[in-house]
């Protein structure tokens, strides 16, 4: 008695690892809206602060001139 297999591995030998569309827009798409919320928030500040989009520039302009 012998394992079954798969017709597309029999014939060709080779696995198909193709992924689907979405395999590769949801995290492009997900990285676009976090990156635009951390640059585009112009309007919306905190009370009395500074964006965080320059603090954060700021600390690493500070790391790198160590």
């Amino acid at each position: 008695m012998s394992a079954p297999t798969h017709p597309r591995h029999h014939v060709t030998g080779r696995v198909d690892t193709r992924l689907p569309w979405w395999a590769l827009a949801l995290p492009v798409l997900a990285f676009a809206l976090l990156l635009a919320l951390l640059t585009g928030g112009g309007e919306a500040r905190a009370a009395g602060g500074e964006p965080a989009a320059g603090r954060i520039l700021e600390r690493i302009q500070q790391t790198l001139s160590l």
